[in-house]
């Protein structure tokens, strides 16, 4: 059993040993929590030292593995409640691929896809734009705090981003911003803003989301646009529809070379566009996965919590 820590960076280092093993977003929140109640404890009693505070507070907050005991307990306790409904398990090959309508994640992953153009775009931008501007003016007096404050942002929308993958993606990501060693000078933080490894794979991580979000939005756009008209096409020729569009634009709405499909083309076009929609949802959960992973690789593992 670990002695009582008589610091605050020796609790909360005692408290990222008990977490061993955990999700480091969960570690990251764990930590982040833990400082901001030392803290605000030690500023409620100015005359007493860290020690004495953090022994006053092992009896209300409790000691590192105390806390990291409740932490794991309420981690599993708020997954199990926050999960989406699991679809119903099913057995035949048909039921596993047409099943995947009933799972909320494959819609939830698909969004993603469209919306990551967007993020994507945007992450980009400010990345690219905030650091050229930002170290052309580093030689000035105004370069090092703007510097200072692209980077401040950047880890914001990290945070961002990070609610957006656990809200649809599903991955376990950050509710806390980064825990940073207090009582360092100015420069030391910028030392240590530089030297860590999350800044840059964050950076790295904004930079990939233009390429991938120009693929995801292409994919989920084609391959939906596609799969609609193959199920709706058939049904205008059916429906008449067809014919109406024809008279009156004369141009054949469903055909090859201007003639016409046949009845069986027919059929075999709104299978195809059937199996292609639910093909769509398959490839758009397997995305959210990848994704979730490719975020929480960048997004969070660092050198701080390995």
């Amino acid at each position: 059993m670990n002695s009582l820590p008589r610091t605050i960076p020796e609790y909360l280092e005692q408290l990222r040993r008990a977490l061993a093993g955990a999700d480091l977003a969960m570690i990251q929140d764990a930590l982040y929590d833990a400082e901001e109640y030392l803290r605000s404890e030690l500023a409620e009693h100015p005359g007493r030292s860290e020690a004495e505070v953090i022994a006053a507070v092992a009896s209300s907050y409790g000691a590192p593995d105390e806390v990291a005991d409740i932490y794991r307990d309420t981690e599993a306790t708020v997954q199990t409640a926050l999960r989406s409904p699991a679809p119903r398990p099913r057995r035949s090959l048909a039921g596993r691929f047409f099943g995947v309508a009933a799972d909320p994640r494959s819609y939830a992953s698909l969004f993603y896809m469209v919306l990551a153009l967007a993020t994507g775009i945007f992450y980009f931008t400010w990345v690219v734009a905030g650091f050229s501007i930002s170290a052309g003016l580093s030689v000035t007096i105004v370069g090092i705090p703007l510097l200072i404050l692209f980077f401040g942002s950047v880890r914001v929308l990290s945070l961002v981003e990070g609610r957006i993958v656990e809200v649809m993606l599903g991955e376990r990501m950050p509710r806390r911003p980064l825990y940073s060693a207090r009582g360092r000078s100015i420069w030391q933080r910028i030392v240590d803003m530089f030297t860590d490894p999350r800044t840059w794979s964050t950076l790295l991580y904004m930079l990939l989301m233009l390429p991938l979000g120009v693929v995801y939005f292409t994919l989920a756009v084609s391959l939906l646009a596609v799969g609609v008209s193959f199920v709706l096409a058939p049904l205008a020729v059916w429906t008449g529809l067809a014919e109406e569009w024809a008279e009156h634009s004369d141009v054949v709405l469903v055909g090859i070379n201007g003639v016409g499909l046949q009845a069986w083309e027919l059929v075999l076009m709104l299978l195809a566009g059937v199996v292609l929609l639910f093909a769509t949802l398959h490839l758009a959960r397997a995305i959210g996965r990848g994704h979730g992973l490719l975020a929480k690789h960048l997004l969070v593992k660092t050198a701080q919590y390995s």
